[in-house]
């Protein structure tokens, strides 16, 4: 009997079309062919099939006997040593063939690998590269490389190709062409199509042409989600830059993880990666997009709680991990007011950070002198000595050349007197401290004190990205931290920049011929947390409101808590949702309102899906049932089951009432 290995592998051939260009020149390669190319670099917008094309060829490669490395761009280190030794059986074993999807997400590593890593590739070889963007031009046109490289562009398929992967597919004839209508030639579009079931496109206007064909695909493959706790794992998805079923059970945690990752492990959009479910670019963006349309509050309301998973995670991860978890965490405020004006995500220049060694120490003040003067370099080199685990240097991915440096100082409590004579900057933030909050023993603050990059100086770039994705590690994590401040040159455009993030503490203090602006948090008195809450609230998401100005979010929380008093006529009297437009024209309201909640449950059994969510609430909530599992008992179900079916029933009668209150219908 076949492996499953090798049945999948069968499976991909079968089912794989167009691409023959690429996979003959890569199988001339695997013969070795010496005028096959050595390197192959793919690339072409998302939904093109670059992936696909990957597999396929990881199967052709295989097949030969040849030893595979397979990586993914969106999980590389940014230290090339890191990558070096992940693949480094590329550099010693003859034949090795690696492979690098997504390239895109590593693209800062391009110049290297040219210069560096690939020269020194084992005897018959061969890698493959694949990403959104094109090489760069030096590479393309040197003319070293002009018989080593093969760079294609993957376009759509063709009418005939994408009418043979819809036959493949089991399409069914009477709607091919209008998939094809629609579709084109978009390999991810043709491939959700036909994923689809025939009863979900039985609606001629589904197939109508549109510019936003993803959004529409998405919305049909999907259909009808089997129960609010598939959506809910949705919206997970939606936002979470890679979706693991342990952070399904953190953000989720009513529900059974197991099942829900597996749900969303099987939807054709999704793509399994060593940290989880990963779903396509193009898919993400539509499909977040169609849930912030569709269910605002639910969208910011998982945005919430991956925060709260990923603060977690930042305090108690171990510290290999915290850079993964940092981007986690800023990756959902991406869109954010706050975090656009002080990131730039920008991949260009790449640089990875490394701690200080003596070796670095005339690099750092020789840049130090040139931007801000021997003054502020002696101040560096006195930090240096002091606290020599505070600084990070930057040096480029691509050549090693070091371009920056930065420094984090943790100052105990009481100011150190040596200190505040030697740097002016550090005196001003515990000047700050005392007249506003001081700082007890036993606390401390963090100073972000340098950050000097001679080509970019203190404007936005990656090494202000590194950084401050470091320092906001460091700040959740840290005990005991009671202000933590950053210190910019340019204060005037910095203040508007840390608007909203930070507060401009007034002191601008002189060091040498330049003068500094000092900006601040109190941890002690807005949380990390709430920080956190503070940025997600910049980000542009509307949150819907009904008439008498109540969230969706806090109506729904007003109809459980007037549940959990339906049978107490005096809390439900003082319960919130007494305060909204469905009670606001009743002659009686505390009567009338719990007689809408009881003929609103009872009508959820109209429709045979909701008899159990009916029953459900009803044990819960009417029938005098002192706990949930006296509930379960009742309607003789396990408790688990009997959950599931109250979830269900609460978010019907939820969405029920709320159309009530938005247009007045009873």
């Amino acid at each position: 009997m076949a492996s499953v290995r090798e049945r999948l592998s069968s499976a991909r051939v079968q089912a794989f079309i167009g691409r023959d260009e690429e996979l003959g020149q890569f199988a001339q390669a695997l013969a070795g062919d010496p005028q096959a190319p050595f390197a192959f670099y793919v690339f072409g917008p998302g939904g093109i099939g670059k992936s696909t094309l990957l597999r396929r060829l990881a199967d052709d490669a295989r097949a030969t006997g040849r030893l595979l490395l397979e990586l993914d761009g969106r999980f590389v280190s940014r230290d090339p040593a890191d990558f070096e030794r992940t693949a480094a059986p590329f550099l010693d074993v003859p034949g090795t063939v690696l492979l690098v999807d997504s390239f895109e997400h590593c693209q800062w590593l391009e110049s290297w690998l040219w210069q560096r890593f690939l020269p020194r590739a084992a005897d018959d070889s061969l890698v493959v590269l694949a990403g959104r963007l094109a090489p760069q031009p030096q590479w393309t046109a040197d003319p070293a490389w002009a018989g080593l490289l093969s760079v294609r562009e993957l376009g759509p398929l063709s009418e005939e190709q994408a009418r043979s992967l819809l036959t493949t597919a089991q399409v069914v004839p009477q709607l091919r062409e209008r998939v094809l209508r629609f579709a084109g030639g978009n390999p991810l579009a043709l491939s959700l199509a036909a994923a689809a079931r025939t009863a979900d496109w039985n609606r001629e206007d589904v197939w109508a042409p549109s510019a936003d064909v993803l959004r529409t695909l998405l919305s049909g493959l999907i259909g009808e989600v089997p129960t609010p706790a598939h959506r809910r794992a949705l919206e997970v998805a939606a936002q979470a830059y890679s979706t693991s079923e342990e952070v399904l059970a953190a953000v989720l945690p009513e529900e059974d993880a197991h099942p829900l990752f597996a749900w969303l492990r099987d939807l054709p959009f999704m793509e399994s990666t060593h940290r989880g479910l990963h779903p396509h670019d193009a898919a993400r963006e539509t499909l977040a997009a169609d849930l912030r349309w569709r269910a605002p509050n639910a969208f910011v309301t998982m945005r919430h709680r991956l925060a709260e998973e990923y603060l977690r995670l930042l305090r108690e991860a171990p510290e290999e991990r915290v850079w993964t978890v940092t981007d986690e965490l800023l990756y959902l405020f991406r869109e954010g007011e706050i975090v656009a004006r002080l990131r730039t995500w920008s991949r260009e220049d790449e640089v990875h950070d490394r701690p200080l060694t003596p070796d670095d120490l005339d690099v750092v003040l020789r840049m130090a002198t040139e931007t801000e003067g021997p003054a502020s370099a002696e101040v560096v080199r006195y930090w240096a000595e002091r606290q020599p685990q505070a600084f990070s240097v930057y040096r480029l991915v691509s050549t090693g050349r070091i371009v920056a440096f930065t420094a984090r100082l943790a100052l105990p409590a009481p100011a150190d007197p040596e200190d505040l004579a030697t740097d002016p900057v550090v005196a001003a933030a515990w000047a700050y401290t005392e007249a506003t909050a001081p700082v007890r023993p036993g606390e401390h603050i963090g100073v972000s004190r340098f950050t000097v990059y001679p080509e970019r100086y203190q404007i936005p770039s990656r090494v202000i990205d590194l950084s401050s994705s470091r320092a906001q590690a460091e700040s959740a994590r840290a005990r005991g931290r009671a202000f933590g401040f950053a210190v910019w040159r340019d204060a005037e455009a910095w203040a508007a920049r840390v608007k909203g993030s930070l507060t401009d503490t007034g002191a601008r203090p002189r060091v040498g011929e330049h003068t500094y602006g000092v900006f601040g948090v109190d941890w002690r008195q807005v949380p990390v947390e709430t920080w956190l809450r503070h940025m997600m609230a910049s980000t542009s998401v509307p949150v819907q409101a009904g008439p008498s100005g109540v969230s969706r979010g806090a109506f729904d929380q007003a109809v459980r808590e007037a549940l959990a008093h339906w049978r107490d006529p005096g809390a439900f009297a003082a319960c919130a949702l007494m305060r909204v437009r469905l009670a606001a024209d009743f002659d009686e309201p505390v009567e009338e309102l719990r007689d809408l909640l009881r003929r609103s449950v009872d009508d959820l059994g109209r429709d045979p899906r909701g008899v159990r969510a009916r029953d459900a609430v009803t044990a819960g909530y009417f029938s005098g049932a002192p706990t949930q599992e006296a509930a379960a008992r009742r309607l003789n179900l396990p408790y688990g089951t009997y959950r599931r079916h109250l979830r269900q029933g609460l978010d019907l009668l939820c969405e029920a009432l709320w159309e009530q209150e938005l247009h007045g219908t009873r």
